[in-house]
């Protein structure tokens, strides 16, 4: 029984992933307003009923390919943070990757455009902070301890920041592939200018 239970696991969990995928790819090409479950469902030749299983509505299946698409993007951002030699550098290496996060076709149209459409500007507002908040305050507060920023208040300093980091994500979720290194380029100058000047 234990082994057949595994197995529709794995099956449940293969289905669920490739549910994920599918809906991704949608959301990405047709945004949400353009995505049916019949269609995802239909990508993986699987039932409608399928879908119901892992996910109750559309809206449950945007948001668990939301918060697939942002737990990466912020790995992969800690993750370049954590190559810097010190505070400062791993702050710049932490903001390029998640600019570049944020001019990649799938996440920056699922997360900066389709999420506050599907999920409203205010439960939007709410996500970006649970997934992106904490990190960016973790930044600040290893520049303000070693004392490469002059002292000023961690909360302060880490919602300005944060506030420039999602306009800057919006921005360049919202440009043409042609333009976004131009963009990346003008706010990564912005921002380190900004930070520079609070420096100690």
């Amino acid at each position: 029984m234990s082994t057949a239970k595994s197995r529709r696991d794995q099956f449940s969990e293969a289905t669920r992933a490739a549910l994920l995928d599918a809906a991704t790819k949608r959301f990405a090409e047709l945004g949400f307003a353009g995505t049916s479950l019949e269609d995802v469902a239909a990508d993986i030749q699987a039932s409608r009923g399928a879908v119901y299983h892992h996910f109750s509505s559309k809206r449950a299946l945007f948001e668990a390919v939301f918060a697939r698409l942002e737990t990466d993007a912020v790995d992969q951002t800690a993750k370049a943070g954590a190559r810097g030699s010190n505070a400062w550098d791993s702050a710049l290496l932490a903001l390029d990757e998640f600019l570049n996060q944020c001019c990649d076709p799938v996440y920056g149209r699922v997360v900066w455009l389709e999420g506050p459409l599907a999920l409203g500007w205010t439960c939007w507002i709410e996500e970006e902070e649970k997934y992106a908040y904490g990190m960016v305050e973790e930044f600040v507060r290893a520049l303000l301890e070693s004392g490469t920023l002059a002292p000023v208040p961690l909360k302060t300093t880490t919602q300005l920041a944060f506030g420039m980091i999602g306009a800057a994500g919006q921005a360049l979720a919202g440009a043409p592939a042609e333009e976004q290194p131009r963009i990346k380029a003008e706010y990564l100058e912005v921002m380190g200018r900004l930070l520079t000047g609070l420096r100690a």
